[in-house]
């Protein structure tokens, strides 16, 4: 699944993930919910990298420009 800048925000995908990281630290989190919550992690990452491998893209061709 590749993200575009369009449809995908960077900002809201951090706050995310480090509400994640909260929650997984937090001893009342149980097991299945840390699964839940390491699976949408996975997600959140992989559209991360996807989104920061596009801007490069778009500002490396300008450099070529």
């Amino acid at each position: 699944m590749t993200v575009t800048m369009k449809d995908f925000d960077y900002s809201k995908a951090i706050a995310e993930l480090e509400a994640i990281a909260t929650r997984v630290e937090d001893p009342e989190t149980g097991l299945d919910d840390i699964d839940a919550l390491v699976t949408r992690s996975k997600l959140l990452v992989k559209q991360c990298r996807d989104y920061l491998r596009t801007v490069r893209d778009k500002v490396d061709s300008l450099d070529k420009d």
